[in-house]
């Protein structure tokens, strides 16, 4: 019921490291041994680090008990993906036949909020659920393709990892494929979705503006936050398969594009540094 975060594992890693183990993990007696309720992340950074034991706390409850636990130990701090919490309330449901405000009532929570976890596995595509255990797709990014028919889930998560968009830039997405017109323009969309991106970032521009900066150098951020949107494009387009198939008249038009962008680039590694060696 917990996706596998190596990011934040890592982290866990180093801090176990420098300071060892600040907190004991969590668990049940289970088939003469034991099942680990809380503390993951720790049991895995300890694996990485060499570490054979590990302080913890050892409980006598029940298989529901555990989940019910599972979700309180998480909620101070909020370590559990909204995702990770569905599958919990699931588990829940079907194992030991909850309805909803039996499930509020046992976890503390509100039956809206119940309602609204629950909603994000049941109207989701199972090709996308196994991409969200994998860590492939974010709870956020859920939220943006439940909006979608399930049959249209599977194209517009392609699109979001291959760009690699944010929450907000996948829910724009989301929106902007519901309001086209017809399959037409919704291939259109997907086919081009830097028109989305680069909409959603002239959208953000106040909200990305740092104060610790002056103008110029918010202009600086805006501008590479566009640059790098258009790499991401870029180097999507050429890792498609079609690119193969293009003619020798294609090349010889495209060609001097791609002379001009490598002149760019190399311009703007060179001032680039130019600025590094300056500041140091």
């Amino acid at each position: 019921m917990r996706i596998m975060n190596f990011g934040r594992v890592h982290q866990i890693e180093k801090s176990m490291m420098l300071h060892g183990q600040l907190q004991p993990v969590v668990a049940r007696l289970h088939d003469k041994g034991c099942q680990l309720i809380d503390g993951f992340k720790r049991y895995y950074a300890a694996e990485a680090c060499g570490i054979d034991a590990l302080q913890c706390r050892l409980l006598e409850i029940d298989l529901s008990q555990a989940k019910v636990l599972l979700l309180s130990y998480n909620r101070p701090h909020q370590s559990m993906e909204a995702w990770e919490e569905a599958m919990v309330l699931q588990d829940l449901q079907k194992t030991h036949s909850m309805d909803q405000r039996s499930l509020a009532k046992l976890t503390g929570y509100s039956r809206s909020w119940v309602s609204r976890r629950l909603s994000l596995i049941d109207k989701m595509d199972e090709e996308i659920s196994s991409e969200i255990m994998m860590g492939v797709l974010t709870s956020s990014h859920a939220r943006a393709l439940i909006k979608l028919p399930r049959g249209n889930q599977g194209e517009v998560a392609r699109v979001i990892t291959t760009y690699g968009l944010t929450s907000r830039q996948s829910d724009s997405l989301a929106e902007a494929f519901l309001k086209a017109k017809d399959e037409d323009q919704q291939r259109y969309i997907l086919a081009h979705p830097e028109q989305i991106l680069v909409k959603d970032q002239r959208d953000s521009e106040e909200e990305v503006y740092d104060p610790r900066l002056s103008s110029y150098g918010n202009d600086l951020m805006q501008s590479m936050g566009y640059v790098i949107q258009a790499v991401q494009i870029m180097l999507s387009r050429l890792d498609d398969h079609r690119i193969g198939m293009l003619n020798e008249t294609e090349k010889v038009i495209i060609t001097p594009g791609f002379e001009k962008v490598s002149g760019y680039a190399e311009k703007l590694t060179e001032t680039i540094t130019h600025l590094q060696i300056h500041k140091s």
